[in-house]
């Protein structure tokens, strides 16, 4: 069990025309935002059911009723993803795992990760990015300046892990949800979530969901 570790999530407050833009269209911006407030929901409710010694919501935005009890909040600081995911890690002491809020199929099972002195884990994305990554001792410098948002990001993260000495543990691979064809593939790897039950809603309502 890894009840020593600090769980980190990076998120947005989901707000029409701020997050999930990439969904628009065929999603409006106030559907994508449920979409990605459904998502955060999801992802966080996992966060709060895995053992941690503490759990932080790093946020650009303010909380609202979608934050469960028992999650510190700090505010996201300001520069690249990069640096924000630098300033993140900085925020810990001891073993520290940061997640987005984009994997709303993440499981509780999935974030119990031990990390031993020397070691690292790293959540690969379909995409080319990340979609985790544990630090068994949080060094900001392991992650600023990994060029983000690009098909190598998540080649070049772990390519830093390696080259800095960390034994890495690899998890299993998941897809992001950036289009509505991602949207539709996770809420069918996650059929009892918010996420999917939001999409059902709008699948209902009669948005186009399937994406091209």
């Amino acid at each position: 069990m890894s009840a020593s570790l600090t769980l980190l999530v990076i998120a947005k407050e989901p707000l029409p025309g701020r997050v999930k833009t990439r969904l628009t269209p065929p999603f409006t911006p106030a559907q994508a935002a449920r979409l990605a407030e459904a998502a955060l929901v999801d992802t966080l409710r996992a966060v709060a059911a895995a053992p941690a010694r503490r759990r932080l919501l790093v946020l650009e935005g303010r909380p609202g009723p979608w934050l469960p009890p028992g999650f510190d909040v700090v505010p996201q600081s300001a520069g690249g993803l990069d640096a924000r995911l630098a300033d993140a890690f900085a925020a810990c002491a001891g073993p520290a795992l940061l997640i987005g809020m984009d994997t709303p199929q993440v499981t509780p099972e999935l974030l119990d990760v031990p990390l031993a002195d020397g070691e690292a884990c790293f959540g690969p994305a379909e995409d080319g990015g990340f979609w985790a990554l544990g630090l068994a001792a949080p060094d900001p410098a392991l992650v600023r300046g990994v060029p983000m948002s690009s098909p190598d990001t998540g080649a070049v993260q772990r390519a830093r892990l390696v080259d800095a000495g960390l034994r890495v543990r690899d998890l299993p691979r998941l897809r992001d949800v950036d289009t509505a064809a991602d949207a539709t593939a996770v809420a069918a790897r996650a059929p009892h979530g918010r996420f999917a039950a939001e999409l059902s809603r709008l699948r209902a309502a009669g948005a186009q969901v399937h994406g091209r």
